[in-house]
């Protein structure tokens, strides 16, 4: 009976870091069909972010060209992403950011996860607290007659408190994540055809189509790709997050399809709606248009249930995010407990909800300027993982360590991909900087996104050849029978 209940305890205990630590899932411990995470990433997707990039998009330019500047935008940036992040992670089953390793190496991925990813999730995470403040702001001006100011101190308290919240459901794990979603997903759909039902009572389509952006340049071809680039962004933002949730499911068509279709739908309806009020009322922030639009009774619930769903937004984006730093970081944060990593993540968009009107001003620059990175990475990746190792990734290796490790690179950093990355965000900032909004002739036809990914794909091709691959370093062109066995 001892020996059971001992063997019970270890599989539990293996269980457990296999979905708060760095081993691989095994087949009975994937829970998520492709209905399920079709829920979560509906869910993510409509979240009211997806309201203010649709917002955001009409400063730029009118319905027509923002539908246009929408799919484009999405469509692309979200295959890069799928590429760059899903199918890898999937297939082994194992956290995004430790798959890295074979691609940037230990020490690599480190200075990914700290540099990149960390400060973009953060300030998404940051961003959906601060929407959760507006909300329920805007809900006590227009229940009780207050005038709280738009970025007063009751948005702080309210985003502290939405971040509180969602400690609580990521402290849960992946599983109540999942559950909440379910509910989440379908009443999120439900209120963005709410609203595009009211706004079409209220206005008709010719005075939609008439509506003319809200803050556009004087080149109309400028204002289109900036449009476009803009929702590149957005469609690559969804990197850091999408590996580690699509580990979980049972199968790649599990994985692969509500990944792509489950963003890009729910991208679409929400910002279909989210252009169409930022026309029609001149305001791209959601929670300004949402009560004047659905009347005090209506609109307020409305921003209640938006807001709830922010959270559980904010609860997925902060599990993938928390495994990756406590991949990354070694043997220094190995030994907190699940709800403290958590809570050490959370305390830093905390810090910003002091701020409630920077990630605001700067939402579209702070997309794009993370996007020019994220572009730079997944190039890398796709590079790496479907040119070079032909989608063989070494799994054993990825679990060693010293000098015998065949991903050491140099000493843990594959120069290779680290530069790459570096040129290509580079060239992508000399084509578009977001802060001065300059651009090259190049960026009229071609975006920045685009090139970028090519030539991180083409730099890191020619310098890995170059200093590992031929070289015999990097386990290259190696079968992995463990992983192979792994699979049967």
């Amino acid at each position: 009976m001892s020996a059971r209940r001992e063997r019970a305890s270890v599989d539990a205990d293996i269980a457990k870091e296999a979905v708060y630590g760095s081993l691989p899932l095994l087949k009975h411990e994937r829970t998520w069909s492709g209905g399920d995470f079709s829920w979560v990433t509906l869910s993510l997707a409509i979240a009211t972010w997806a309201f203010l990039t649709g917002g955001s998009t009409v400063l730029l330019v009118g319905f027509t060209d923002g539908i246009a500047a929408m799919l484009i935008g999405n469509s692309i940036g979200l295959a890069i992403m799928v590429l760059g992040s899903v199918l890898f992670s999937q297939r082994l089953g194992i956290e995004q950011y430790k798959v890295l390793k074979s691609v940037f190496g230990a020490i690599g991925v480190g200075i990914v996860v700290f540099v990149v990813v960390l400060l973009t999730e953060m300030g998404w995470t940051s961003l959906l607290g601060v929407m959760f403040g507006r909300a329920f702001s805007e809900i006590s001006n227009q229940a009780f007659g207050t005038d709280f100011a738009q970025f007063g101190p009751l948005v702080t308290v309210f985003a502290l408190l939405a971040i509180f919240i969602g400690w609580i459901i990521l402290s849960r794990g992946p599983v109540t994540i999942s559950k909440l979603n379910r509910f989440v997903a379908p009443g999120l759909l439900v209120v963005v055809a709410l609203m595009m039902v009211l706004l079409m009572t209220h206005y008709s389509w010719g005075e939609l189509l008439a509506a003319e952006p809200i803050a556009p340049f004087a080149d109309e071809q400028l204002n289109f790709m900036m449009a476009v680039e803009f929702n590149l962004g957005a469609g690559l933002s969804w990197w850091p997050v999408m590996g580690t949730l699509a580990r979980l499911t049972r199968g790649p068509r599990a994985a692969v399809w509500p990944a792509y279709g489950g963003i890009f739908i729910g991208t679409v309806v929400a910002q279909l709606v989210g252009m169409a009020a930022g026309l029609l009322f001149g305001q791209a922030d959601p929670t300004s248009w949402m009560v004047p639009l659905g009347g005090p009774v209506l609109g307020v619930l409305t921003l209640l249930f938006v807001g709830f769903a922010n959270v559980t937004s904010m609860a997925s984006i902060a599990y993938s995010t928390v495994l990756a730093v406590k991949q990354s970081s070694g043997r220094a944060l190995s030994r907190l407990r699940w709800p403290v990593l958590a809570g050490g993540f959370l305390a830093l968009p905390a810090v910003l909800s002091f701020f409630p009107g920077f990630m605001y001003e700067q939402f579209m620059t702070f997309v794009v300027v993370s996007g020019a990175f994220i572009a730079a990475i997944c190039g890398v990746i796709i590079a790496d993982y479907f040119i070079l190792r032909r989608q063989v990734v070494p799994l054993r290796a990825l679990y060693a360590s010293g000098l015998q490790d065949p991903l050491r690179f140099s000493r843990g950093v594959n120069v290779a991909a680290i530069a790459a990355v570096i040129i290509a965000s580079a060239f992508y900032l000399w084509v578009y900087n977001p802060i001065t909004l300059e651009t090259q002739p190049l960026f009229r036809f071609a975006t920045a996104t685009v090139p970028a990914v090519l030539i991180a794909m083409g730099s890191y091709l020619v310098l890995n050849l170059l200093l590992y691959v031929r070289c015999g370093r990097g386990a290259y062109g190696e079968s992995d029978t463990f992983a192979a066995a792994g699979r049967k």
